[in-house]
C-alpha cells in the first residue's frame, strides 16, 4: 500500500525549496481544504516513509501544524488537553488543559470494527506566535509557542453564553488582528477579540450556535465572516460585526459542516434530513441579498453530517453521507446544480484535503487514499492505512507532509523520503 501512496507523488509530488507552507488552523492557510503547497509532476523518489506515530488519546480535533510544531486537542485524565507535537518526531513538547472532557454521548457510533470512544472536536489554531484553543465548554484560550497562558475568556462566564447538545464542536478563527468565535448570548452571540491582549473588538447578533467552524472570505468586496447557525447562515462584517446578508435554513438536531465560499455562491449542508444547497450573494443599494440556487433535502444525495467539502473549478469533492459510518461514499458534486457526478463508497464520515489536483481523502477506518480531482470519473491513485482508531478528523498537509489522527493515533507520512 505504501507503494502506492508512492506513486501519487512521483506524478504530482510536493517539491520544497525551502520550509513548506504551514497548515495554521482548521482546513488550512485558507480554510478551504487546499495546501498552497506547489506541486511538481518532476519528483522521483521511493516509498513514502512514516515518519512517527505516537498515542493521541481521545478526541476528534485535527492537526494544526506551524513552525515545526504539530498542535491538536485530546481527551486525557477526563479533561480537554491541548498538546503540543514536535512535527519533526512526534515527540510531546508541553500540554495545557482547557476543560472537561464531558460530551453527553454521541461520539462512540460507527462501524462494528471502528469504535472509537468520544472526545474533543475542536482544532487549535496557530497565529503570530500564538495557540488559540476553544474548548468544548465555550472557553478561548490564548497560548504562547511555550505553552504560557496569555489570556482567557470564558463565554458563558463572562458573555451569557449557552452551549448546545454534544457541547461546542468550533475551532477560533483568525484574521488580521481578531479571533473571531460564536457563543455568546443575546447582543453577543458572534464575538471578536485581540488576537494579541484577547480584549474584545466587537459583538453583535442573537443567533444560537452550531457545531460548525466559521469561515473568514471576501465577497463582492467585502471581508466576511460566514457563521452557520440554528436559524441558517448568517454573516458579519468582519470590521465591527453587523450583519450583511442571512441565509435563512432549515436546522435539525446538529449543523456541523462548514459553509463552503466560490466566489459569490456559499453552499451549506447538514444531516438529519436536511440536505445541502447553495445560494448566490448579490449587492445592490439597499445592501447584500443571499438568493437561494438550490436546495436538496434528505441524506441521501448531498448531505454532509460533519465533512465539509472542497471547492474547485466548479465542483465540490467530499465526504457525503449520513451516519454511513465505514460505508459512505466519497463525491463529486457539481455546485451550480448539485448534481452528483459520481460516487464512491468505503469511506464513512472522513475528511478531505487537496494538494494540486489530488485529493488526500482520511477515511473514517484510519486509511489515506489518494484520488483524482476530476468531475470525470473516480479515479483512484491509492491508499494506505495509517492510524488505527476511528476518523472524524481532517487531515493536515505541511512542508510536504501530511499529518493525520483519529481517536486513538497521530501520524506523520513523508512522501518525499529516499
Amino acid at each position: 500500500m505504501n507503494r502506492c501512496l508512492a506513486m501519487f507523488f512521483s506524478t504530482v509530488a510536493v517539491v520544497v525549496c525551502a520550509r513548506g507552507a504551514d497548515w495554521p488552523q482548521y482546513r488550512g492557510p485558507e480554510q478551504n481544504g487546499i495546501s498552497t503547497e506547489k506541486a511538481s509532476p518532476a519528483w522521483q523518489g521511493a516509498a513514502p516513509k512514516k515518519v512517527w506515530k505516537v498515542p493521541t488519546e481521545n478526541g476528534f480535533s485535527s492537526f494544526a501544524v506551524s513552525g515545526g510544531k504539530a498542535f491538536t486537542i485530546v481527551g486525557r485524565g477526563g479533561k480537554e488537553v491541548c498538546v503540543a507535537l514536535d512535527a519533526s518526531n512526534g515527540k510531546e513538547l508541553w500540554n495545557e488543559e482547557l476543560d472537561a472532557a464531558k460530551y453527553e454521548g454521541g461520539g462512540d457510533s460507527g462501524a462494528p470494527d471502528n469504535k472509537g470512544g468520544d472526545g474533543p472536536r475542536s482544532t487549535p489554531t496557530v497565529n503570530d506566535g500564538k495557540v488559540y484553543a476553544l474548548s468544548q465548554g465555550l472557553k478561548l484560550f490564548c497560548f504562547d509557542l511555550t505553552g504560557k497562558k496569555v489570556w482567557m475568556h470564558d463565554l458563558t462566564a463572562e458573555f451569557g453564553g449557552k452551549n448546545i447538545m454534544w457541547k461546542n464542536a468550533a475551532s477560533p478563527v483568525i484574521d488580521g488582528d481578531l479571533v473571531f468565535v460564536a457563543g455568546g448570548g443575546a447582543g453577543q452571540s458572534f464575538l471578536a477579540f485581540q488576537k494579541t491582549d484577547g480584549k474584545l473588538a466587537w459583538k453583535s447578533g442573537d443567533e444560537t450556535i452550531t457545531h460548525a467552524t466559521p469561515v473568514v472570505a471576501t465577497i463582492l468586496g467585502e471581508r466576511q465572516v460566514i457563521f452557520f447557525m440554528r436559524s441558517g447562515l448568517v454573516s458579519v462584517s468582519a470590521k465591527d460585526g453587523k450583519q450583511l446578508w442571512k441565509f435563512p435554513y432549515k436546522f435539525n438536531v446538529s449543523t456541523a459542516s462548514s459553509p463552503v465560499v466560490a466566489d459569490d455562491i456559499v453552499y451549506c449542508s447538514a444531516g438529519y434530513g436536511v440536505g445541502g444547497g447553495a445560494c448566490k450573494i448579490s449587492k445592490e443599494a439597499g445592501g447584500f441579498k443571499a438568493t437561494q440556487i438550490w436546495q436538496i433535502p434528505g441524506d441521501k444525495l448531498v448531505a454532509n453530517h460533519w465533512s465539509t467539502p472542497i471547492f474547485k473549478g466548479g465542483y465540490l469533492y467530499g465526504m457525503f453521507s449520513f451516519k454511513k459510518y465505514g460505508s459512505g461514499p466519497l463525491k463529486c458534486v457539481e455546485l451550480a446544480t448539485g448534481n452528483v457526478k459520481w460516487e464512491q463508497p468505503g469511506f464513512g464520515a472522513g475528511n478531505v484535503t487537496m494538494v494540486g489536483d489530488k485529493l488526500i481523502a482520511l477515511a473514517d477506518s484510519g486509511e489515506v487514499v489518494i484520488v483524482e480531482a476530476t468531475p470525470a470519473a473516480y479515479k483512484e491513485i491509492c491508499r494506505t492505512k495509517a492510524v488505527a482508531g476511528k476518523c472524524w478528523s481532517t487531515p493536515a498537509f505541511s512542508d510536504g507532509k501530511i499529518y493525520v489522527r483519529s481517536t486513538k493515533e497521530g501520524a506523520c507520512l513523508d512522501p518525499s523520503a529516499k
